[in-house]
């Protein structure tokens, strides 16, 4: 745990000062302007908390799946990666400590995105269930740094690792009815949605949001967890597997 806690507080200290916390915090008032002013053409006014949920959703991810893929190759370019591997301390629970450090972070997009609504077009959004919301944002930041740790094994094969960034951004918005809601894409598109721990995440924000009372939260936000639990365990395995490899085969810094 201290080592957790530690991995946590670190991350937290650089991410205030890092460009990619910074890009994110600056667009996300932009994408929720775009999807509001959408919304507004199209007088689809019901769609608001669509243009503010998926800014957060959004600005998490690119921040989790970043650092999961920066750490690694930061340490690997400064030359410390092989030491930090060598230390007795597991490498995926720093990996869950430092991307949930930023997944916390990125909770703020949800507030820039309110007021965006608020000051900019007039929709104040109210927050019919706030208990439902918090323990709903904590459970998908939680789930954001267990999914995210799957591809810190992938990255550290891997010399470049934006290419699976960008792989795994707008298309799994898509996917996951961040941006539209699954029931508008193809039906045999929509099961593999729900593999995946956004869609719940999204569905979730957006029913809190809506002053009809939410269905089954505790179970709703339990898979949530669980799929995010599911995701930092398939991470170490891989994790501990990649490295076994790379250190039988001397590859570890230059793949």
């Amino acid at each position: 745990m201290s080592l957790f806690l530690a991995a946590l507080r670190f991350q937290l200290r650089l991410a205030t000062h890092s460009p990619g916390t910074l890009q994110v915090w600056a667009t996300a008032p932009l994408f929720t302007a775009v999807f509001l002013s959408i919304a507004e053409h199209a007088d689809r006014t019901d769609l608001t908390s669509f243009a503010v949920v998926a800014p957060t959703l959004m600005g998490q991810w690119a921040l989790a799946l970043g650092i999961a893929g920066e750490l690694i190759a930061e340490e690997r370019s400064q030359g410390t990666l092989e030491a930090v591997i060598a230390t007795p301390g597991r490498l995926s629970v720093i990996v869950v400590g430092r991307i949930l450090a930023v997944s916390l972070l990125g909770v703020t997009t949800m507030a820039e995105a309110w007021l965006v609504a608020g000051l900019g077009f007039g929709r104040w959004i109210a927050v019919p269930h706030p208990v439902v919301l918090a323990a709903a944002l904590l459970a998908n930041a939680a789930a954001m740094a267990g999914t995210a740790s799957i591809m810190a094994s992938l990255f550290v094969l891997m010399p470049s690792a934006r290419i699976v960034q960008n792989t795994l951004t707008y298309p799994l918005y898509l996917l996951c009815g961040v941006l539209v809601p699954l029931s508008t894409l193809p039906a045999w598109v929509r099961p593999l949605g729900r593999v995946v721990f956004l869609s719940w995440s999204a569905d979730l924000f957006r029913a809190a949001l809506d002053e009809a009372a939410v269905s089954r939260p505790a179970g709703r936000i339990a898979v949530v967890a669980l799929l995010g639990l599911s995701g930092y365990l398939i991470g170490a395995l891989l994790l501990a597997r990649v490295l076994r490899r790379v250190r039988r085969l001397g590859t570890l810094t230059h793949t």
